[in-house]
């Protein structure tokens, strides 16, 4: 808008206020022969006249043009037929030259005044909010959440007892010498509580809560991450006893790289800013710092020595009793029906997070108020827990034999697993199309698992394999059903062999070609053995492989009568619950 306004005024300015009709160079030179010429002005190559005898009052002036060859007769021609000649210089008047030197600083000048009220001000000191701290802060009569309000984490609350009980009575630690932890890192997967956790650590010692993600800290002007930080400190310490929670801090905290180049100036100032403040903590000033985040592998050491954030607080997703727990805490004040088994539901969600439970509770009232239900009951919860899982139910164009076929491949696993000593208990199979599976054989173990033996895997390879044997067995032939069975039968076996020491030929030696960082994400690291072990290796998992085919061929021939019952009873009612399935194999 400036330069338009500027670039007019100029135009207005140099250019003559009249409009004037341009004639060639020779037409105006027989003007003057002719004596229509009254006066003109030279402004270097251009001139600029008026008629002496106008054929209209509008059209008495005209322009022209120099030729570039000067033309020595032309001033004699003038003289002779008395023009009024006039010459101007071509340079600009004085306060035009002003102007023009002038623009580039009002130009400056006009768009640091719109950037200061665009940005809130923040390249004038203690002029804005630009560079203000963007964290939330919650009174202690704001937050509701308490621990009673959290299914299960009950030894992450034991490790922040301690805290709560700092922030509350911090005269009982300081008159023994003791000090409390300056910062707490809360480790788990996404959805295990760790934002919920914090909020209720602060709503049960009655504090303030300062919460913030690492990215909004993290700015494209370089020092504003920093001055966030500085701001942040600032206010905690002013409303002590106070917690302060920062989420997602692998966003700012990632370990610094001491490469040329390979740096950020801006996460790295934070980062810088961070530790600063954390050192800066006296004794008396009750703050307590706590983080999250499901990549501590990332983290700078420095964030982790003592006196940062020296005490890590794992959460773990939830065994089968908390996942109950986790159930009924979601269903308070939802219409459940009273045949829904929490119990029976957390034996089937084994690996579910906090999170990933809510959702199903809430799936199973989407699920009935979509069928104009006025309260919840199992089948809810079954089909919502299917949905999660599986996906969504979906149409699929079956022929008699794709539908017969995919009843005997789901009939194949159910029956090795039912006759396996160490399966898991089956749950339910069936041939409805969910996602991408044509079928499903769904399977949970009894108790929660954390170490598994050697015939339990084994007889996992079997149960896999299950399926593609029983297409071998009835048809003759396998088919491209089984490719995701395969994926992951070689898989486990590889895991087996390589990475357990289950084999009697390779012995108690571990030959990794995957590393799990904290949350079980693999990489793949140098391969550090030979090629003659490599293929000793592919030959074991090969031999484990068909060893488990055999073992579920045999089982399956074994009972042959049953797989053909449990096949038909698919193609009859497309799903069977634990206790149809138990009627058919018992």
């Amino acid at each position: 808008m400036w330069l338009a306004i500027t670039v007019m005024t100029v135009n207005l300015l140099v250019r003559n206020n009249a409009e004037t009709g341009e004639i060639p160079y020779s037409a105006f030179k027989q003007q003057v022969r002719d004596g229509n010429i009254q006066s003109i002005v030279i402004r270097g190559s251009e001139i600029r006249g008026v008629y002496r005898f106008p054929k209209a009052e509008t059209d008495n002036r005209f322009s022209t043009m120099l030729p570039t060859i000067a033309d020595a007769q032309l001033m004699t021609l003038l003289e002779e037929s008395k023009v009024v000649v006039s010459v101007q210089s071509t340079e600009y008047s004085t306060w035009v030259t002003i102007l023009i030197n002038i623009f580039p600083w009002l130009l400056i000048i006009g768009l640091f005044l719109l950037s200061r009220q665009m940005l809130g001000k923040q390249f004038l000191p203690g002029g804005g909010g630009f560079t203000k701290s963007r964290a939330r802060l919650a009174e202690p009569e704001d937050i509701h959440t308490r621990y009673d309000d959290i299914a299960g984490l009950n030894s992450a609350k034991a490790d922040l007892q301690e805290v709560i009980e700092y922030l509350k009575f911090p005269q009982k630690f300081r008159r023994l010498g003791a000090k409390i932890p300056k910062g707490l890192l809360l480790m788990g997967p996404p959805g295990t509580g760790k934002t919920l956790l914090a909020k209720a650590t602060a709503g049960e010692a009655g504090v303030p809560f300062f919460s913030i993600t690492g990215s909004e800290f993290v700015e494209m002007f370089v020092g504003v991450g920093a001055s966030r930080v500085r701001d942040m400190f600032l206010q905690a310490r002013a409303a002590a006893p106070a917690l302060i929670f920062i989420d997602e801090i692998d966003s700012v905290g990632r370990a610094r790289s001491g490469m040329f180049g390979n740096n950020n100036d801006e996460r790295e100032q934070t980062l810088n800013q961070i530790l600063a403040e954390m050192d800066g903590f006296k004794e008396e000033e009750t703050v307590v710092v706590l983080a999250a985040t499901n990549r501590p592998d990332v983290l700078d050491a420095a964030l982790l020595r003592p006196g940062r954030f020296d005490r890590k607080v794992v959460l773990d997703l939830p065994q089968k009793l908390a996942r109950q727990a986790i159930l009924a805490v979601h269903a308070r004040g939802k219409p459940i029906e009273p045949d829904v088994n929490l119990e029976s539901i957390a034996l089937g969600t084994v690996g579910f997070s906090g999170a990933d439970l809510a959702n199903l509770v809430n799936e199973a009232a989407l699920l009935a108020a979509r069928a104009e239900k006025n309260s919840i009951n199992q089948a809810d919860f079954e089909n919502a827990r299917d949905k999660i899982i599986l996906g969504e139910r979906r149409e699929a164009l079956f022929s008699e034999e794709e539908k017969r076929r995919t009843a005997y491949h789901e009939a194949g696993h159910a029956l090795t697993a039912f006759f396996m000593p160490h399966g898991d208990t089956l749950r339910k199979i069936s041939i409805i199309p969910r996602g991408r599976a044509l079928g499903v054989t769904e399977q949970s173990p009894k108790e929660d698992m954390l170490n598994y033996s050697q015939h339990y895997l084994e007889d996992r390879l079997a149960i896999l394999l299950g399926g593609r044997v029983a297409e071998n067995l009835v048809f003759e032939e396998a088919s491209s059903g089984a490719a995701d069975d395969l994926k992951q039968a070689t898989h486990l076996a590889r895991h087996m062999i390589q990475e357990w020491g289950m084999s009697n030929v390779l012995g108690p030696v571990t030959y990794r070609e995957t590393e799990q960082t904290f949350l079980g994400q693999e990489v793949s690291p140098p391969r550090v053995y030979s090629e003659h072990t490599a293929e000793i290796i592919d030959a074991e998992i090969t031999r484990l492989i068909k060893a488990s085919e055999q073992r579920a061929l045999a089982v399956q021939q074994q009972y042959r009568d049953k797989l053909d019952k449990l096949a038909a009873a698919l193609l009859e009612q497309e799903t069977l619950g634990e206790e149809e399935i138990t009627a058919i194999l018992a």
